[in-house]
């Protein structure tokens, strides 16, 4: 079993937490029903948008501006329990390194499973998973992305297949990781993926991991697109989210299924993916491009919204209003306005990649591949906080809310700690 947070409770007893949560909302809505004889709630927008039904995937709408609201509230066993946020406000404090993580790993991305564990994704260079204590930093295990397809019924591909981890997103409770592979290799797959490619490149499908955070193992394996990179669960645990980058689509995964159940068109180099505060919605960044793809989650419709140059990395502020982008081709970062389209640019750096946001949302915190830094932002006002030296060519950022650190994985092999307390 991994080492988790101090007095954080068993998976098992997370979920009867939920339950009990549930029991609870419904006892007040029965009693609020019954004192009143009518219950109405209502939420002050939408997904953040102010949006109407979404439009055809043909239509290039601007941000909508019409005021939505809602007569139900709905509740899931495999909610997320968003930790409440740690130390004074985020906008107060500064980042201080703690520790540099070294080892056998090139990791392209890092991210926190919000249940005392990190994982870092180390691509086809190490062909693995290192999995860390949040709160000790210290590793845990190294998880091989090799698998034998056909005892998932996978057929087409004899004997021990690999991967190449490059991103990650936990499920809500934190019980599963699912890794994206950058290419796959070993018998039946063709030659490796490239981010020099087109829909029409005869590259290979690829597949999405999940790792069992109790095991350690994989446990699961979903087709997906061609060279797939950003994936994203949602927060009600339904669906995973997966942007592939050559055949220029967005894979949606049934977590109930286990499989793929819908392939949505997106445009050139889909990457960063965020899903609104509501869960309606999620929101593609076409990082070939100059938008954000709007995909409606019941109805898979589409349309797109304008940003700025080669989007890569998204983030949502809490309360559903602003879309926060790393512009790569700029060299900026980006504020989206959903409810007008205006959107805020501040230079943080040479090649902003990846950005985290703090659990309060009052702070962001960008890496810029080139200029070796970390910066730090102010939300409200897009202010450059603080801009540090990092490593060569960090790559990837994840804020760990229950120990507010933020961890930098760095392309040449290495990640940093940082308390942001």
């Amino acid at each position: 079993m991994p080492e988790l947070y101090d007095r954080t409770p068993s998976y098992q007893e997370r979920r009867r937490a939920v339950r009990r949560r549930r029991a609870a909302l419904l006892t007040v809505l029965a009693v609020v029903l019954t004192a009143t004889g009518v219950l109405v709630l209502r939420t002050q927008v939408d997904d953040g948008t102010r949006a109407t039904a979404a439009t055809s995937t043909t239509e290039k709408a601007p941000a909508a501006k019409q005021e939505a609201a809602t007569t139900a509230a709905t509740t899931s066993e495999t909610a997320a329990v968003v930790p409440e946020h740690v130390g004074p406000p985020s906008d107060r404090t500064r980042l201080r390194l703690i520790r540099s993580i070294g080892g056998d790993i090139s990791p392209k991305s890092v991210v926190a499973s919000g249940a005392g564990l990190v994982t870092a994704q180390n691509m086809m260079y190490r062909h693995s998973v290192t999995v860390y204590s949040a709160r000790t930093m210290k590793l845990i295990k190294t998880i091989p992305d090799s698998v034998e397809l056909a005892k998932f019924g996978i057929k087409g591909h004899p004997g021990t297949s690999q991967g190449a981890p490059v991103e990650a997103s936990f499920s809500p409770d934190g019980m599963y990781a699912y890794v994206s592979n950058y290419s796959m290799y070993g018998a039946g797959f063709g030659p490796e993926g490239s981010d020099d490619c087109t829909s029409g490149s005869g590259y290979d499908e690829s597949f999405v991991y999940r790792i069992n955070m109790e095991s350690l193992k994989i446990d699961g394996v979903y087709q997906v697109g061609v060279v797939p990179k950003v994936v994203k669960a949602t927060a009600d645990g339904r669906f995973v989210l997966v942007a592939n980058w050559c055949s220029g689509d967005l894979s949606v995964i049934s977590t109930a299924a286990g499989r793929e159940v819908q392939r949505v068109p997106i445009g050139p180099n889909p990457r960063g993916i965020v899903v609104s505060p509501k869960g309606n919605a999620a929101y593609v960044a076409m990082m070939g491009d100059t938008k954000l793809v709007r995909v409606d989650l019941s109805t898979w419709k589409t349309r797109t919204i304008e940003i700025g140059a080669g989007p890569r990395a998204l983030e949502f502020a809490p309360q559903g209003r602003y879309i926060y982008a790393t512009l790569n081709s700029e060299g900026n970062v980006a504020r989206l306005d959903l409810w007008n389209g205006n959107v805020t640019r501040v230079q943080t750096g040479e090649a902003p990649r990846s950005l985290a946001m703090s659990s309060d949302g009052k702070a962001l915190y960008v890496v810029n591949y080139h200029s070796n830094t970390i910066s730090k932002l102010r939300t409200r006002d897009m202010k450059v906080l603080q801009t540090i030296d990092a490593c060569q060519n960090p790559i990837g950022v994840t804020y760990d809310a229950h120990l507010a650190r933020v961890w930098v994985a760095c392309y040449s092999g290495e990640l940093l700690v940082f308390n942001d307390r």
